[in-house]
């Protein structure tokens, strides 16, 4: 079954650049705000957008994902409504892949068969899923990939040659390297160990590699882009709406479009990485 993310590279593939992956909170700082922020992305020039699932105890995520999911949970987002929101922007967009990311934990609350039926139908390609080791593909993973939904894993500076061939064994869509250990937004990628850690992944998998953390800037973006298959921007771009709101947290007229202009000033950044490759 292909997926809107497998068209979408295969699209891209053809085009000759790489993908620019973005990646914002559900329900940050309100679940209508979102909605519009989600909507502008691909405009921005976002080619697949990641949407966190807001959770209380988020251990992968720094500070600045952290308080955005806080911000969501404030504002009453659950998963139900992120549910509802992708299905608000499908209205919309019916190209565009939507990834949803976070913790298994509200997912098993919801319940597996009723949670992967009502994604597919709310328009969702894939799932990263950061704490569902490949033990556990029997869990999500595997009724995901027979849903028709894309199940992504993560691959880390730590992930070995031994340990590999476990982790890519049913991902599909693409595989997300973590270009750095630790949290989300810590510390900045380095291109050329980025590059190296590429080129071992391709050599165990034909999917698409996209390089993610530690990306802040258009110039680390066209580096490392350059690079990968893709560039995954979250924290910068969470930062960035934070920094649009108002005393109380709430949304302001800059809000969107404060986004949406870094979105595009790093789409810009990735799509200069051909250039930069050759």
């Amino acid at each position: 079954m292909t997926t809107r993310i497998d068209n979408r590279f295969a699209q891209l593939e053809r085009e000759g650049r790489p993908a620019f992956v973005t990646f914002v909170m559900a329900g940050d700082p309100d679940l209508a705000t979102s909605l519009k922020v989600i909507q502008a992305l691909p405009a921005a020039g976002a080619d697949i957008i990641e949407i966190g699932m807001p959770f209380t105890d988020p251990m992968a995520d720094g500070p600045a994902i952290q308080a955005a999911g806080l911000r969501a949970l404030k504002a009453g987002t659950t998963l139900r409504k992120t549910l509802a929101l992708i299905a608000d922007f499908r209205k919309s967009d019916d190209a565009t892949p939507i990834v949803l990311m976070g913790y298994y934990n509200p997912i098993y609350i919801y319940g597996v068969d009723a949670f992967l039926a009502d994604a597919k139908a709310a328009g969702v390609d894939g799932l990263i899923i950061v704490d569902l080791p490949p033990e556990e593909d029997e869990e999500l993973c595997l009724p995901a990939m027979r849903a028709g939904i894309n199940f992504i894993r993560l691959a880390t500076p730590t992930t070995d040659d031994k340990r590999l061939p476990a982790v890519l064994a049913n991902t599909s869509g693409f595989v997300y390297y973590v270009s750095i250990t630790g949290i989300t937004g810590a510390a900045s990628a380095d291109a050329g160990a980025v590059g190296t850690a590429v080129a071992r992944i391709r050599r165990h998998t034909k999917l698409p590699v996209c390089v993610g953390f530690g990306i802040r800037t258009p110039e680390a973006a066209r580096a490392i882009a350059a690079q990968a298959s893709g560039a995954v921007v979250g924290t910068a771009l969470v930062d960035a709406l934070a920094k649009s709101l108002d005393a109380e947290g709430r949304a302001t007229a800059k809000t969107v479009s404060a986004v949406a202009d870094l979105a595009a000033s790093l789409a810009a950044g990735v799509r200069g990485a051909k250039q930069a490759a050759e």
